[in-house]
């Protein structure tokens, strides 16, 4: 019998979509009679002069239930080497909290001191949906083609990217619908050429939009270190293993013959992974040593931190049936998990981040790093063939999107709000657009 947490694999869903009306509010300048409603798209290939989108203005930036409003704005016009795309569905990630709240940055901010002229953010940077124009000298894709998008975004003409170089190091790159306007969050949106994908057939909108973002992050994390990437019999130890970036990581080592470990908040949560293929999983409230380890020079707390994080990796022996510790470690608590993730990373292996959900300075005990030829390696984003690779995966069926939240386009607000909270959803989020409801755009 399939496992009720596997809503992928059941039409059951932790939170479903529901049907929310709005008054959609006018700006001035701006008639409504000119945008669809939400849940409609024109024909294809027509393309409106204004659109609906939840939009992030300076005056309000902090809570992201504030922050976000929706409003009647223009549709974008995809320039040189640049598409539009109709979105059908999108898909949460933190990165837009961020962007509510303006913090580490105020992105606003940032693309006026560049010169962009938007007063304004529409965020969100996941997409599934289909092409409605294209810029010129666009080749790859054409009006009517159904696409999931990547967020690696870059300047084509970067020298670095001329010279072959991984564009995601490059001085341009950045992350789309963060660092870019016209995200996913809004009923068009504009990207570069080369971050459309081909839709996954057997995917619905809301699954094919759910997961690139993260997945993509997992994969470049996993397989896009070498000599640090993931293969078969590695254990694979995952914190969060039941959100977004966990939860296609669990996959992928599973994929490749490795042995995955989550850590998670609760046991719900621990399920949740074992039943996406992890050997099991811990439960990081049965430790306490987290955060900022005592100093080095204090004995009495160093031996206290130390039995604490030795019990910690005890239990990953535990879990795998013998003595072996991670060689790969999916890092992005950051502040307070790195200093354990160090510990427990086997001699030779590689802890790998991408975030620092939990803050941003970490104390890492270097005598566990250096003697022991430990890598300590950032990861941000994905570059084309990772992203190619990714979709390869999930178009083959070796991974699925973990869906675990349908949501309606007005609660893009609460679903960044609570994810701000810590009430992550178990998986992925999806948020219909375009599609008036949960279950189309599957051939």
């Amino acid at each position: 019998m399939l496992n009720r947490y596997l809503p992928y694999a059941q039409p059951w869903l932790y939170r479903t979509a529901t049907t929310h009306r709005f008054n959609p509010p006018t700006r001035k300048g701006l008639s409504t009679m000119s945008a669809y409603p939400i849940g409609t798209l024109p024909p294809v290939g027509e393309v409106p002069p204004t659109m609906f989108a939840q939009v992030i203005r300076s005056n309000r930036l902090g809570e992201p239930r504030d922050a976000f409003q929706i409003e009647e704005v223009p549709t974008p016009k995809p320039k040189r080497g640049e598409v539009l795309v109709g979105v059908m569905a999108a898909g949460i990630n933190y990165n837009n909290v961020w962007a509510a709240r303006g913090i580490p940055i105020d992105v606003i901010a940032a693309r006026q001191k560049a010169g962009e002229p938007e007063d304004f953010h529409v965020g969100g940077s996941d997409a599934a949906g289909i092409v409605y124009a294209i810029g010129e000298g666009v080749t790859s894709v054409k009006v009517g083609d159904e696409v999931a998008i990547h967020h690696g975004w870059w300047d084509a003409d970067d020298p670095w990217v001329l010279a072959g170089k991984d564009p995601m190091i490059a001085r341009s790159s950045k992350t789309w619908g963060y660092q870019t306007n016209y995200g996913s969050f809004g009923q068009f949106t504009i990207v570069q050429d080369h971050q459309c994908l081909p839709k996954a057939p057997s995917l619905t909108w809301e699954e094919a939009a759910a997961s690139t973002l993260c997945g993509t992050t997992a994969y470049r994390m996993m397989f896009g270190w070498q000599p640090h990437v993931t293969k078969k019999d590695d254990v694979v130890l995952v914190w969060g293993g039941s959100g977004g970036v966990g939860s296609m990581a669990i996959q992928m080592a599973k994929a490749v013959g490795a042995i995955p470990v989550a850590v998670v908040s609760n046991d719900e949560r621990g399920e949740f992974c074992v039943q996406l293929g992890a050997k099991g999983y811990i439960n990081r409230n049965d430790f306490t040593h987290w955060g900022t380890p005592p100093h080095w020079t204090d004995d009495a707390g160093q031996k206290a931190w130390t039995a604490s994080a030795r019990a910690f990796g005890s239990k990953i022996w535990e879990i795998v049936g013998e003595k072996k510790d991670p060689a790969i470690v999916i890092e992005h608590p950051g502040e307070a998990t790195v200093p354990t993730s160090i510990f427990v990373c086997e001699p030779g292996g590689m802890v790998v981040i991408c975030a620092g959900t939990s803050g941003y300075s970490a104390v890492v005990d270097l005598r566990y790093h250096w003697t022991r030829q430990k890598r300590f390696q950032g990861s941000h984003g994905t570059n084309d063939e990772q992203a190619i690779e990714y979709n390869k995966m999930l178009t083959s069926g070796a991974i699925h999107p973990a869906l675990g939240e349908v949501l309606a386009f007005d609660q893009i607000p609460d679903a960044h709000q609570r994810m701000h909270e810590g009430d992550l959803a178990l998986g992925n989020t999806a948020i219909l657009i375009g599609a008036p409801t949960r279950g189309l755009g599957k051939k």
